[in-house]
């Protein structure tokens, strides 16, 4: 039985040898590979994927009479998304449709008034030179039969009908100078009256402009490529212009990570550096990106409440550099990184910067 156990021992001794063995190099194999990698990368695991995520926002106020989308629906640009009931605001465009109508056939009339009075004048004026030619003969006359008076070859009766017809003359070329010069005044004044029509009717297709962008803003449609996110609206509900009715993530912009690397890392880092990217949803595969920017201030800096390390209680703490780095590759590939994933960073080391 003692040698039994003796051979046991010795079994159970090697084995438990092996098991060390194969577990302190593993533990060096590991050992290698981090600070080999260590040596290689600057990693960081606080990176999250970021991308364009708008709100769509209505323009106009009203019943939801249509909602032309489900949550997570790929949309094209200039697809319909909702639909406003619009009754309200077409009545308004028609409204100041009627009204620009009206101010044109006002101007119509003002056009044609300004033509009857042109020709008034006219005519005045040709009584003008007639009444003016009259009374330069009278005047003639008048003075021959002064002069026949004073030398007593005409009666004084003859003088004063002279004198008479001179003064009806004169009093009809006044008249005729009156109408023309009333007639020239009604010109100006329709004129400006014209003018007056003229600003309405340019405010008035200013604000059907306006009517017809209030109709527009009832159909609210996808500005762009994308996906719909979350939908807060139903029909029949009633909404107010500036609210948030759904999202909508861009897909004609790039899909970046916001890599936050500790302040000790990016003493090397420059913009066109490569990048490796491992999601934690996709371990097994790995995404290439380029690094575009680095923020000008640490993360804590752009805080609500940045820290004062002049109060007193100052504790060292290093600081993050936030990193953009587009996400390269196809698009069918990188859309498998949704907003918000958190990723690993890994930027090559000793990478050549010209």
């Amino acid at each position: 039985m003692k040698k039994n156990y003796i051979v046991t021992d010795r079994l159970i001794t090697r084995i438990t040898g092996w098991m060390a063995g194969l577990i302190v190099l593993a533990l060096a194999i590991w050992g290698g590979y981090t600070i080999w990698h260590y040596y290689r990368f600057e990693e960081t695991n606080d990176a999250q994927v970021q991308e364009y995520v708008n709100p769509v926002i209505s323009r106009a106020g009203g019943f939801i009479v249509a909602v032309k989308f489900e949550e997570n629906q790929p949309v094209k640009r200039g697809d319909t998304l909702l639909i406003i009931d619009n009754r309200e605001y077409v009545l308004q465009q028609e409204q100041t449709e009627a009204a620009i109508r009206k101010a044109e056939a006002q101007l119509q009339v003002l056009e044609s008034n300004i033509h009857t009075l042109e020709r008034t004048a006219g005519a005045a004026s040709a009584q003008i030179s007639g009444a003016r030619a009259k009374v330069w003969k009278q005047q003639l006359d008048f003075d021959r039969y002064q002069q026949m008076y004073k030398e007593e070859a005409a009666t004084r009766q003859q003088l004063e009908n002279m004198q008479a017809t001179l003064d009806v003359n004169n009093s009809e070329y006044k008249t005729a100078t009156e109408n023309f010069n009333a007639a020239s005044s009604r010109i100006a004044d329709v004129r400006a009256e014209k003018e007056v029509v003229q600003a309405e009717l340019k405010r008035l297709k200013a604000l059907l402009d306006r009517h017809k962008l209030d109709v527009s803003y009832t159909v609210i449609t996808a500005s762009y490529d994308g996906r719909m996110g979350r939908r807060t609206v139903e029909v029949g509900q009633m909404i107010d212009a500036g609210e948030v009715l759904a999202y909508i993530v861009n897909n004609e912009t790039d899909k970046w990570v916001v890599a936050n690397y500790k302040e000790t890392q990016v003493a090397n880092m420059a913009i066109g550096d490569t990048v490796e990217i491992v999601a934690d949803a996709y371990p097994g595969q790995t995404f290439r990106g380029t690094v575009i920017s680095l923020s000008p201030a640490t993360g804590s800096s752009f805080s609500l409440l940045p820290p004062d390390n002049s109060t007193g209680n100052y504790v060292k703490i290093v600081q993050r550099i936030p990193v953009r780095i587009r996400v390269d590759g196809q698009r069918k590939e990188i859309d498998k990184l949704k907003v918000g994933m958190n990723v690993n960073v890994y930027l090559p080391k000793h990478q050549h910067h010209g």
